[in-house]
């Protein structure tokens, strides 16, 4: 792909996050698109955020359970941008019409106290920058047509990270722990829809400790002269699936000791 190439994909993406309308298949229209023109996709919706007033609050790593690296056919995580009108409060209701296809998963987030960054950073270095860690759910959404209508041609990695790696929102719960305070592999989550049970799964799905995912995500950035900042959310992945957020869906995740988080959409 071209610069213009990836600059029409970005506009694209930001139009169809405006006006709610899906594109198609960007691994249709580009064949021959790999994973550092979705990257690029990315980095230039970055820059039009920013250019519109957007702050960055944080990061979201994805694909980080086998189950979804199986299906995507790749063997690495994906990363996203959290944006400031990416915030919604524990207990608080999405509106009607915000997103198109709503789904939320279950994460621990990291919130840092100081910078990160680097080729070689460790699982002690993320420790000692992590200011706490806490249940979170992340919102997706997608931009991008899952299936192509015509040709039944699912949508690929690349398609997912042109589209800010499907993310749309974070929710954190209110509980603050220190980052040694659970062994994170067995923290888990039970997520619940309209008081229906739907998922539930633990942390050790994450790159078998949410630790190495930070660790992978610090290390990334670093390829692109880029680092975590201090007070920044980091959302580790998700140890469940996605589960749908039609209208009137409310949302419950127990994550027991570790807390709560329920978000609601209109």
């Amino acid at each position: 792909m071209t610069p213009e190439d990836h600059a029409k994909a970005a506009a694209d993406l930001l139009e169809a996050e405006k006006t709610r309308e899906q594109i198609g298949l960007l691994t249709l229209r580009h064949p021959e698109m790999a994973m550092d023109d979705a990257y690029e996709v990315q980095n230039a919706i970055y820059r039009a955020k920013l250019a519109e007033g957007r702050k960055v609050i944080g990061w979201k790593i994805g694909l980080t359970s086998k189950a979804m690296q199986y299906a995507l056919n790749i063997d690495i995580p994906d990363s996203g941008i959290l944006f400031d009108d990416m915030a919604f409060d524990h207990g608080g209701t999405v509106p009607a019409g915000r997103f198109i296809q709503p789904r939320i998963e279950a994460e621990i987030a990291f919130v840092m106290k100081s910078a990160l960054g680097g080729a070689d950073v460790t699982r002690d270095d993320v420790l000692a920058a992590t200011d706490y860690v806490c249940p979170s759910v992340e919102i997706l959404d997608t931009r991008i047509q899952r299936v192509d209508p015509e040709t039944g041609k699912a949508r690929t990695v690349f398609d997912t990270i042109s589209d800010n790696a499907a993310n749309a929102g974070v929710v954190l719960g209110q509980e603050r722990h220190a980052v040694d305070a659970f062994d994170l592999r067995w923290v888990g989550a039970m997520a619940f829809c309209n008081g229906d049970i739907e998922e539930t799964g633990l942390g050790g799905g994450v790159l078998n400790d949410p630790v190495e995912s930070v660790v992978w995500l610090a290390r990334r950035m670093a390829q692109y002269g880029q680092s975590i900042e201090p007070g920044q959310i980091i959302l580790s992945g998700s140890f469940i699936r996605p589960v749908e957020c039609p209208p009137g869906t409310k949302i419950h995740t127990d994550f027991g000791p570790f807390g709560t988080v329920d978000i609601n959409f209109d």
